[in-house]
Order: structure tokens, then C-alpha cells, then sequence
């Protein structure tokens, strides 16, 4: 299994909103009334960019969930595997975990989560019943959604053509 060059690290993929809510919908709601206190994302030194293949994580009072999304409907949800003082080895680039490398992620830490919603495409397209995942903050949130087969974020309200399901 690809470990994306960061130990410990293995993804465990799902497909689809009610697979996503089985597995991990209660440990999701539990994270409602927590309060961010970081977010890391891997860091491409040399181009000065995020490196949008490696999962994003958020941390919540020392429960960190880690999401990652692959290909056009994967999307892996795992917790507490990853550190992120540890390296990130990927031959040919210059990684490093960053926090809080965006201006509007950085403004989220410290506020406490209202709940997540996972976001289902409803789309005729390609990306039908992909599904993305979304933190909700009083005045605020940010989705982490598949940009196909890598990780994009957002901090706008979902897209009409996305259902919001909430859990907690």
C-alpha cells in the first residue's frame, strides 16, 4: 500500500456518503464543540506550494482526523497516525508539513467546531456521488474536496449542486 511518503501513514479508502458515514460518522460528530487547534498540510519547499497528493490535517483538542482523497471517488478519513514533525519522503521533491500555511486556515484555529457535513455530488457528471468533507464554524468553514485524485480546500458555503449531510 502507498504510504505517501510519510510513516505510518495508511489510507484506508472509501466510496460513497453512507460507506463514509458507517465507518466514520460517530468519531466525525464527536469532534463538534472542540476547538481547532491546528491544521498541517505538506508543504512542496522548492516550488513554494501545497502539496495537494498528501491528506490535510486537522486537529481538534488532540483528535486529529487525516483526509486525503484519491482518483475521482476515494476517499480515505484516518486518526491520530500521523506526526507531522516527522519527514515526508517523496523522491524528487523537497516536502515539509506546514501549519496552518493558508491565511484562512490559520484564522479557524482557535474557534470551536459546530459540526461536519459531508458534502455528496449531486452532479451529472463524473463526479456523481463523490463525497467531501466539510467543517462548520459559527461564521465560517472549510472543505477539504476531491480536485481529482489529489486534495483541494475551500471556505465558501457548498456548491448548489452538493447535498450537505450533517453529522453533528
Amino acid at each position: 500500500m502507498f504510504d505517501f511518503g510519510i510513516d505510518g501513514y495508511q489510507p484506508s479508502w472509501l466510496h460513497g456518503r453512507s460507506d463514509i458515514a458507517r465507518e466514520h460518522g460517530q468519531r466525525l460528530r464527536g469532534l463538534a464543540g472542540r476547538t481547532l487547534t491546528g491544521v498541517w498540510m505538506v508543504w512542496d519547499l522548492r516550488d513554494d506550494e501545497w502539496f495537494s497528493d498528501c491528506p490535510v490535517l486537522f486537529d481538534f483538542d488532540g483528535e486529529q482526523v487525516e483526509i486525503n482523497h484519491h482518483k475521482f471517488d476515494d476517499l480515505s478519513l484516518t486518526w491520530n497516525t500521523v506526526a507531522p514533525h516527522r519527514p515526508v519522503r517523496w523522491p524528487g521533491f523537497d516536502l515539509r508539513w506546514r501549519p496552518e500555511p493558508q491565511p484562512e486556515l490559520d484564522a479557524l484555529r482557535g474557534l470551536s467546531l459546530e459540526r461536519v457535513e459531508l458534502l455528496e455530488w449531486a452532479g451529472e457528471d463524473l463526479a456523481r456521488s463523490n463525497v467531501d468533507v466539510s467543517f462548520v464554524f459559527e461564521a465560517s468553514r472549510a472543505t477539504v474536496f476531491n480536485a481529482l485524485d489529489e486534495n483541494g480546500l475551500s471556505f465558501g458555503p457548498p456548491d448548489p449542486r452538493q447535498r450537505a449531510h450533517a453529522l453533528g
